[in-house]
């Protein structure tokens, strides 16, 4: 490969753990928009040299380096793949302004509000708590169940996905949440949160997601997101809880 090739190839940084939902994520965006990329597995506990360099703001994973240049947050990075490269495949934003800032304002809801509070409840031991994190919860889904139904357009049939009839960025930014999502339930001994009576075009819609080519092999298995829940981020909660009781 030649030298200038070689430096426009795209390189991503992220965990090699395959449970980061914020870099699966993006290898969505990059499979959807038929991108080949170089990953660049990193331990987010021992943030290397090109990860402090490449992000030196938040020092977070993904990073996504692109001609040299690096481009930092998950939902940027996906906009900004659909943007580079609008001539690959499908376009994963919507084209028409209003409908790409609706798009935009929910898939920040669901990294600001609704993930949140679902993990929420397993990150305190009070049920008081927990209860106000899965009305929380519940009352998110919700309101995304009703911006899904927003996707039907009269006279039309059903929209498969909150993308139209392809996956768009909603579809990514929520769907890299679903093995998450079964594990924190099973985790907290609770009912599925996609509950067929409660919100049924949610519940159809994640069938349809996990099925969907090609992004159903990025999808990690429920029980390595439990464990890795279990193992690394529980360890990690309860020191913080006792230094907070400490100090």
């Amino acid at each position: 490969m030649m030298a200038g090739a070689q430096e426009q190839r795209l390189k991503l940084l992220g965990p090699g753990t395959g449970v980061s939902m914020y870099t699966i994520r993006v290898q969505m965006a990059l499979c959807i928009k038929e991108l080949s990329y170089d990953f660049l597995p990193e331990d987010p506990w021992s943030k290397s040299d090109l990860l402090l360099a490449s992000n030196p703001v938040y020092k977070k994973l993904p990073v996504l380096i692109h001609t040299g240049r690096p481009v930092c947050e998950s939902l940027i990075i996906v906009q900004y793949l659909d943007d580079a490269f609008a001539g690959n495949s499908t376009s994963i934003l919507p084209t028409d302004p209003y409908s790409r800032a609706v798009a935009r304002f929910w898939a920040s809801y669901i990294d600001d509000k609704l993930f949140p509070s679902c993990i929420g409840i397993l990150k305190t031991a009070k049920q008081h708590e927990r209860a106000d994190k899965v009305e929380e919860t519940l009352a998110a889904f919700g309101l995304l169940e009703a911006a899904l139904a927003e996707c039907s357009k009269e006279g039309e049939a059903e929209a498969l996905f909150f993308g139209g009839g392809s996956l768009g960025l909603l579809d990514i930014a929520l769907g890299c949440y679903l093995p998450w999502i079964k594990a924190i339930g099973h985790l907290a001994a609770m009912p599925p949160f996609l509950d067929a009576a409660r919100t049924p075009k949610l519940a159809a819609w994640a069938e349809r997601f996990r099925a969907a080519e090609p992004v159903r092999a990025l999808l990690p298995a429920e029980d390595k997101v439990e464990e890795y829940i279990s193992t690394v981020l529980y360890p990690k909660w309860n020191a913080a809880l006792t230094a907070s009781a400490t100090n």
